[in-house]
């Protein structure tokens, strides 16, 4: 079907939309790169930019939630190699023959392994979620937003990924 002749524009300022405000007032759906911020919404409907200084927020905003990824990847390898030390540490054996004091609780390798496998997986999921949250926030397909987001990337690696490489393997933000 033909669609070139139907106006897929914004309405006359004056009429109201379906929620009770102007439809001047309503998020903006982007689906191109743009530099306007007018009626901008980042990812909901309630986090719409209508000023200056709010657009300024969020960026900064927009900012420290890259950076925040960044820090909870830092946890979730710090996590893992911690767990990994402290399970090679742990006897093989799934039944020793005697607790010492640094093993008071008798766990072995096996059952430490599956607890450490639920809490990475956990942290997994965290971050993944996350990712997929920041990549909305880039789907907003605004230069500013897009900008914000890989700022806190680049601030996020400066101070939480001393120990890591530059390339990543989640390709989400």
């Amino acid at each position: 079907m033909d669609h070139g002749h139907m106006d897929h524009g914004r309405m006359d300022h004056g009429h109201m939309g379906h929620g009770g405000g102007k439809m001047d007032d309503m998020c903006s759906m982007d689906m191109l790169f743009t530099w306007d911020t007018t009626n901008l919404c980042i990812v909901f409907r309630q986090w719409h930019i209508r000023s200056t200084a709010s657009l300024i927020f969020s960026l900064l905003a927009v900012v420290v939630l890259a950076m925040l990824y960044e820090a909870l990847r830092a946890v979730s390898r710090r996590y893992e190699a911690s767990q990994s030390r402290r399970i090679a540490a742990l006897p093989h054996d799934e039944h020793p023959a005697e607790t010492t004091p640094f093993l008071a609780s008798g766990q072995h390798q096996g059952e430490a392994s599956q607890q450490a496998h639920v809490i990475k997986a956990a942290l997994y999921a965290a971050q993944n979620f996350y990712a997929f949250m920041l990549m909305l926030v880039f789907m907003t397909y605004n230069g500013w937003v897009m900008i914000a987001v890989s700022l806190g990337a680049f601030f996020g690696y400066l101070l939480f990924g001393q120990t890591t490489s530059a390339t990543k393997d989640n390709a989400c933000h």
